[in-house]
């Protein structure tokens, strides 16, 4: 089982809630490897957009970098900086926030709430995918027989609540478990037996699996027809 629990709450309160679990902070304040699970942590070579070729060091530089203020549009220097600190974009002299491009280069500003799910949580999902896939693995090993408590700063697990960011936490639990917005990470799949007695017998059940992870791949450069100049 996996669940999440405040980064502000007390060990001593989180044993008494859940006896014997394995507390595991995934804020960019841990000391060990599931600080990789921050969307802060600087991975790089993470795609901005499906729309264009720009990448950067973490979930985070691509959430601050794609804001539009009103007195300033995206920030793509952010996207550069391998750093879990310094990549927020509040300063007064921006402006009251108008809302997120789809990507570095686009015209099309999100709202919120199609910015955290066309941005954050897509892109959350790529790093899940192509970085952290060691973590995931042993912590969907380990919740089978035990209680594994995720800390985070925000502890929001309802997609739906958009007064407060999307808990991390909860990303990475509904990751491991199938949930949504993360359900197409298993499937099911029909397993066939038989058995060969005195005569053949054969029955069908069902499997639910995790899914092979696709190669990525950059979006094909747009071909220019040969008399283009």
């Amino acid at each position: 089982m996996i669940v999440v629990e405040s980064k502000n709450s007390s060990i001593e309160s989180i044993l008494k809630k859940y006896p014997n679990a394995i507390i595991a902070d995934i804020t960019s304040d841990a000391k060990d490897v599931l600080v990789r699970l921050s969307p802060s942590f600087p991975h790089g070579g993470i795609p901005v957009s499906d729309y264009d070729y720009a990448t950067a060091y973490s979930v985070e530089a691509i959430w601050q970098g794609l804001k539009v203020f009103e007195n300033e549009d995206v920030d793509t220097s952010i996207f550069t900086m391998n750093t879990a600190i310094g990549l927020k974009r509040n300063s007064p002299s921006l402006g009251k926030m108008i809302g997120h491009r789809v990507c570095s280069n686009g015209e099309e500003i999100l709202n919120y709430a199609d910015a955290r799910r066309r941005i954050f949580i897509s892109r959350y999902r790529w790093v899940l995918d192509y970085k952290v896939q060691d973590i995931i693995k042993s912590l969907r090993k380990a919740s089978e027989t035990k209680t594994i408590v995720l800390l985070d700063f925000n502890t929001n697990c309802d997609l739906e609540n958009y007064k407060e960011p999307i808990s991390c936490a909860y990303l990475v639990k509904a990751y491991a478990e199938g949930l949504s917005p993360y359900e197409d990470v298993f499937e099911t799949v029909e397993i066939h037996h038989s058995y060969n007695g005195r005569r053949v017998i054969s029955w069908t059940t069902e499997e639910r699996r995790v899914k092979s992870i696709p190669l990525y791949e950059m979006p094909q450069q747009l071909q220019l027809p040969l008399d283009f100049y």
